[in-house]
Formats: structure tokens, sequence, C-alpha cells
């Protein structure tokens, strides 16, 4: 990239791109211009802030390096389909909750002696699509600091209890981590708090990121044709409303091998789709007032009740070959928690894109869920959690010696 480059970049990336609008939805992209401002005035109404356009005046002010930790997140109201694969911008406002069942941790160094960007991810090196993921968002952080220093991202990702399974947030948690350092690596500490930078900059290696790097219940603002910097995540429960509300996490691998970017891509062919993502405004407003009001069960009703839509949308996208993506176990956790409910058990299932599942419920039944969850003999980790926070930085030096011992382990 030559000199001249970086500076046309740098002056691209500073003002407000707007993203592509699918053909079809030139309509629906003004009508939903309107709704966000709307949302917007009710956030404000709630007395909930709305994040400052980011500075157009960046420096490259870091040291180099930094590292952060994020952490997953569980959709409340979904998305699925991507209106702007390059810029992975949404059809539709979505909300989601952080999760601390997992996070990953994430460190930076740009160093002008590196030739070419390399990636770890516990403790091994990675290549092929989620090398270009990450290179992405270095690529955008280094353009806004007219930079061309080259990094190294090491990172690993951790889920409580040891499992893994598809559809746990974990790369919106990877987003979010890797966001952060890399702005405070590269443009320094203060400019890593701001969160709408962070936020619009950790969509581009998953969309879902951006709600992770705010934390807590986060509304992600996205309609086709948005400009990039403002598709971004506004947390919620900016007083930590809804700490009552448990999350109990059943981690499950997925047997057909989900990717969810196809998932994306095989979205909008679903018939049930336009009705979805056109009766997203009604839910969103809906979410908003019961975070406001305190009503964690109305949040988890919307919860389940979305991520029967999300699959519903998925299973009808293809009629020879239908993405089927939740597993026997999942039936049996539904079933269980409708009996529950039979009982004045207030708990409500929630799946992403995978069959990984997570109840929520009041701090009050944690205990008799997971007892329940357990009585199923599923072999499956039961993990008791809460609402985490937004993405943080941490010690480069602590975070480093940790990815040492895991490479070490991993040799």
């Amino acid at each position: 990239m030559s000199e001249k480059e970086i500076i046309d970049n740098k002056h691209n990336f500073a003002q407000s791109v707007s993203t592509f609008i699918p053909s079809g939805y030139d309509e629906y992209s003004s009508n939903m211009k309107n709704v966000v401002k709307d949302i917007l005035s009710l956030l404000d109404r709630n007395n909930i802030p709305t994040p400052k356009p980011t500075s157009k005046s960046w420096k490259s002010s870091g040291n180099g390096s930094a590292a952060s930790k994020a952490y997953a997140m569980q959709g409340v109201l979904k998305y699925h389909g991507l209106a702007d694969s390059e810029w992975r911008t949404a059809y539709m406002p979505s909300i989601s909750v952080n999760n601390d069942a997992a996070y990953t941790i994430t460190h930076v160094d740009f160093n002008e002696a590196i030739e070419h960007d390399n990636l770890h991810i516990n403790g091994k090196p990675i290549y092929g699509n989620k090398l270009k993921r990450v290179v992405k968002i270095l690529d955008f952080v280094r353009q806004l600091a007219g930079s061309n220093d080259r990094a190294t991202v090491r990172s690993k990702n951790v889920v409580k209890g040891g499992g893994y399974g598809k559809g746990l947030g974990t790369s919106a948690a990877a987003g979010a981590a890797l966001a952060k350092a890399a702005i405070a690596a590269m443009l320094g500490t203060e400019t890593s708090n701001d969160l709408r930078l962070v936020s619009s900059t950790a969509r581009l290696l998953s969309g879902s990121a951006c709600r992770s790097a705010v934390g807590g219940l986060a509304l992600w603002l996205s309609y086709p044709g948005i400009a990039h910097d403002d598709c971004f995540a506004i947390r919620l429960d900016t007083e930590n409303q809804l700490d009552d509300m448990c999350l109990i996490t059943v981690p499950i691998e997925s047997s057909i091998g989900l990717v969810t970017d196809q998932a994306h891509k095989t979205a909008v062919y679903s018939p049930f789709f336009r009705n979805w993502i056109e009766n997203r405004v009604q839910d969103t407003m809906k979410c908003i007032d019961a975070i406001y009001r305190l009503d964690w069960k109305l949040v988890a009703q919307l919860a389940e009740k979305d991520s029967m839509r999300l699959h519903g949308v998925s299973m009808t996208t293809n009629l020879s070959n239908p993405l089927i993506a939740w597993e026997p176990e999942n039936i049996l956790l539904f079933q269980m928690c409708h009996r529950l409910r039979a009982k004045n058990v207030p708990v409500y299932f929630s799946t992403d894109t995978g069959p990984s599942t997570v109840f929520l419920t009041h701090s009050d039944y944690q205990d008799e869920v997971m007892h329940n969850i357990s009585l199923l003999d599923l072999e499956l980790d039961i993990i008791p959690g809460q609402i985490a926070g937004p993405a943080k930085l941490l010690p480069s030096s602590d975070v480093l010696t940790d990815l040492d011992i895991l490479e070490q382990s991993s040799a």
C-alpha cells in the first residue's frame, strides 16, 4: 500500500460510507431510516444515551500493542442475513445480551518489522477465511491511523465448563476483543474508550460483535444502506436494570458442521424472511420498553419467540435441502422448559444460529432449572451465568504470559 493510498483510504474511512442496498429493498431502506430515528427518540425519552459520531481526526498514538477481553452474546431479537456482506450490515435492528458463560481474550501487536499479519487462536496458527476476517479489522484500524504496520494477533476462547458448542456467540466476543485491542494498540487507550468506534469496527468481523463490544443488553442499529459509522450498538440496561435475570447455558455441538456465514447467505430466500424483518420494529420498541420497566420476563419471552422465527427462516430457505440447525437434545430441552412453565417456573429458551441453548430465568429459579436440565441425562455442560459487561482492556503482560503457556501446551 503506497503512502497516497493510505492517505486516500484514511480520508474515505473518515467519511460516512454508505452501504449496499439489495435489489427490492429501496423502499424498505427508506422506511427503516425513519424507524431508526424513532428508536433513537424512544431511547432519549428513556434517558439512554446515544454515543456521538466518532472523531474524524485519528492519530497513531498507541504504543503498538494491547490486550482485551470480551464476552459472548446471546440473541434476544435475532439477526439473520447480511444486507452488505462486505461491511457486514444487517437488514434490521437486533438486540442481544452479553453472557459471561464464554469469553475471548485477544492480544494485538503491531510491528513495522512484521511482513504479514498472522493469527493464533488457542495456541494454533490460523489461515484462510478466519485470518481474512481478522485482517479486515486490522486494515480498517491501520487506514484510520495511516499506518502500514502488520500485526501479530494471539487469541484464546474460553467456555466455562470446558465444553464447546455451535451458536454460543463466541465469534461476537472475538470481534469485540479484537476491535478493542487493535484500536487501543494503534490509536491509543483514550480512542478505545469510544464505544461507537469500537462497536462499528467490531462489526467488520462479526455483525453481532458490535453488540458484544458495548455489553449488557445491547441494540444494534442496522438496515440496508445505513452508513458505516451509523451502524453500531447501544447498551440499553445502563443502570443494570435486569441484573436478577439469570442465564443458564447448555453448549451443543452441531452434527452438520453448520457454517453461520452460509446460513446468512441463504436466509433471504425463505418465504418468511421479509415478513420477519418488516415486523421487527414493533418487537424492538416492545423490548426497549420492557428493559426500561425491569420486565425481564417479557425480554425472555421475546427471545424464545424470535428463536423460533430464526430457525423457521433457516429451515425454509431450500426445499430440497433444508437447514435444520437443532439437534435431538434441543427438543428435550424445549419440552422441559414448557413443563416447568406449566408448574409456574418462569423460564424461557433462546437459540441463535446453532443448537446451543441458553435458558433465561430469574436468579430465584436458577437451581431448580439447572436441576431439571440435569435430570434429562443429556451429558451436556450446564453453565450458570449472568449478564456480562462490555469489552475491556487487560494488562498485556498478564495476557501474554497466559497465551505463552497455552501455546506451549498446544505444541
